[in-house]
């Protein structure tokens, strides 16, 4: 008998080989139509995967995340064929499933693939696509799969790479592909295909290696699910926080500067400024130190952490001194600092626990192609801060710690979120530093402080930073796209390596342990994140611009000055716009400007000691006394932060 363990803990058993979709079909026939892939022991297999001993089994619909990977890695499947059946000399390399949709790579030698071929694509891929193929892995010997692909270097490099007897291809009608697996069922599950975009990209992401045009594309079950996915990328573009960004007044880019490094503008200033304070407030009621480091640091400092011998290719180079074998690194992270911090003093266990926060500005040399916005640079700000606690205070510092990440978002307004749980790879445990020891003890007490607090969460393999584990909050915004925010770490490790210990009530030495955090993450990330969730429509709190005075001309301009002086006086931020314009003028572009408040100002305002108050999105709310006005700001700002 076979046992097969099913997620909510139910097991079922069969007499002999069984596949997922025979276990589907043991539970009922709808969930055996929608069974798409499913995962065996942890690993994404085929539906007809023969399963020949006591296993656990995750079957997959289209509505997991993982059963849209394998309809879409099967769909880039289906884009590989069809280009070749108009551009039969080019060279296929890679195609995988993505976030949203696929890709595939493709190096068309002499010939050009631009957007105008990408409607004749879409139908060729729906046309075999009805055709209802199966998709069928099987194994093939390395000299085999070497004779298939050579005349195809980028497959050849792949194949070397890989040691005979775990090389499988894929194949469905007349096409077939170099693939690990990890298949729908067949072709005719796709019914709506569309290709986004084809871009340069480098083979292997390495810019000495020659350019491969990268073909973006999404495919549904259903038409109707490409229609309202376009409706969300139109959506998105509205929101695009380069977009908006420029439009607001929030940042630029200058290319004398540098590629990748952000200039805020003093609107983006000011809102970042707000965050700090936001953050800065909190975080001392909660028993946090501000300190401050260096941009730079001694090269040793980062081989001492780690940083370098991880990082240390794809950073800034080193900068050499006048003095001879002196070399400093812009610094990468800020947690080598805040250990030197630590270990500037002795402590003892009555001290404990140390919390160091800062807004510490890092570097990272991202390649230019990966260069977003403010969502992927070269120079960005982390809150970071560093807890340095016993043994016995870690459960509960990592559950306060999540307190104050929830606080963020709620008050920020992003509440649908998942705790991932980022573990090692079990498989590829070289990558990391540390005892297995250390790792299990951290892992565990993140897994136990996310159980304790209740929250969604997910476990990834292989996610974890090179020091310890992580827990990652992955925010859902307003268009359904998921982002990493937050993340907090326990580290065990980097306290060995920088030789920090205090004196236990023993009177020995002991290593603290180290907790990461960074509620927002980067400064740069999460505002654009934030302006996009927006749209650019901040929170009261939060808003550069909190209002704008409108004299109704230019006699009430003094007026309007002495009102904006009474809302300075209780930090209520704004301008007057004393343009000679019409009053509903001035308001369409106040609205454009996404200010909150408009305050009319003229001749009975003033003799009333009153202003005119309209809220952008709510229209007019008639007269209001300063004071009264000012309370009104108050208690809206005072419920956003959930005071």
């Amino acid at each position: 008998m076979i046992k097969i363990t099913l997620p909510d803990g139910s097991i079922k058993e069969f007499e002999a080989a069984v596949t997922p979709l025979q276990v589907a079909q043991s539970i009922s026939e709808g969930l055996a139509r929608n069974t798409i892939s499913a995962m065996v022991n942890g690993k994404q297999v085929e539906v007809t995967t023969p399963i020949t001993q006591d296993a656990t089994v995750q079957l997959l619909t289209w509505n997991d995340d993982l059963g849209k990977k394998a309809f879409w890695h099967s769909s880039a499947h289906l884009l590989a064929q069809a280009i070749l059946e108009f551009y039969p000399n080019a060279k296929l390399t890679i195609g995988p499933a993505i976030e949203s949709g696929f890709y595939y790579d493709v190096d068309f030698g002499d010939e050009v693939f631009s957007e105008k071929d990408f409607e004749k694509v879409e139908k060729k891929m729906l046309e075999n696509a009805k055709k209802n193929s199966t998709f069928n892995l099987y194994p093939v010997s390395k000299a085999e799969a070497l004779e298939t692909y050579k005349d195809n270097p980028y497959k050849t490099e792949l194949i070397e790479n890989l040691n005979d007897g775990e090389i499988t291809f894929c194949s469905h009608d007349n096409f077939f592909d170099l693939c690990r697996g990890g298949h729908i069922p067949a072709t005719g599950i796709v019914k709506a295909a569309k290709i986004l975009n084809a871009a340069g990209a480098y083979w292997r992401g390495d810019e000495k290696n020659k350019q491969l045009v990268r073909v973006y594309g999404i495919t549904f079950p259903k038409q109707k699910e490409l229609t309202e996915y376009l409706e969300r990328l139109e959506e998105a573009k509205r929101r695009d926080h380069r977009k908006l960004g420029k439009e607001l007044g929030i940042f630029t880019f200058s290319e004398k500067v540098g590629a990748g490094l952000p200039l805020w503008l003093p609107k983006g200033a000011a809102l970042r400024k707000k965050l700090e304070n936001f953050l800065s407030v909190a975080q001392k009621k909660a028993g946090y130190e501000m300190v401050i480091t260096p941009h730079i640091g001694q090269k040793e400092l980062y081989v001492t952490s780690g940083h370098y011998e991880k990082y240390g290719a794809d950073s800034f180079q080193p900068i050499h001194t006048p003095r001879e074998d002196e070399e400093f690194l812009l610094k990468p992270m800020n947690c080598p600092h805040h250990c030197e911090i630590y270990k500037s003093s002795q402590w003892s266990y009555k001290d404990l626990p140390k919390r160091f926060a800062e807004f510490g500005t890092v570097y990272r040399y991202e390649q230019s192609g990966e260069l977003h916005g403010l969502t992927r640079v070269r120079g960005f700000t982390q809150d970071d801060a560093h807890l340095f606690c016993t043994p016995d205070q870690l459960l509960e510092e990592f559950e306060n710690v999540i307190d104050l990440v929830l606080y963020v978002f709620k008050s920020l307004g992003f509440e649908d979120f998942t705790a991932q749980i980022s573990l090692r790879d079990p498989e590829n445990r070289e990558k990391y530093i540390g005892t297995d020891e250390n790792w299990e003890k951290a892992e565990s007490a993140i897994i136990t402080a996310a159980n304790k607090k209740g929250l969604k969460t997910v476990v990834e393999y292989g996610e974890a930073a090179f020091y310890g584990p992580k827990l990652d909050f992955m925010v859902k915004d307003a268009l359904g796209r998921k982002w990493q925010l937050g993340t907090i770490q326990v580290d065990y490790n980097l306290p060995e390596r920088f030789d920090l210990w205090y004196t236990g009530s023993d009177n020995e030495k002991h290593r603290p342990v180290m907790i990461h955090r960074a509620p927002f993450g980067s400064m740069e990330r999460f505002i654009a994140i934030l302006i996009e969730n927006t749209a650019g429509d901040f929170p009261l709190w939060l808003s550069p611009e909190q209002y704008i005075i409108l004299p109704i001309s230019e006699k009430y301009v003094d007026y309007a000055k002495k009102v904006s002086q009474l809302l300075e006086n209780h930090d209520i931020c704004g301008l007057i716009d004393e343009r000679n314009e019409k009053t509903g003028r001035k308001i369409r572009d106040a609205e454009l400007k996404k200010i909150p408040y408009m305050l009319v100002v003229g001749e009975n305002e003033e003799n009333n000691g009153s202003v005119s108050v309209r809220r952008r999105g709510e229209g007019d709310l008639g007269q209001m006394s300063i004071d009264d006005l000012v309370k009104h700001i108050n208690n809206e700002i005072a419920n956003q932060l959930n005071k």
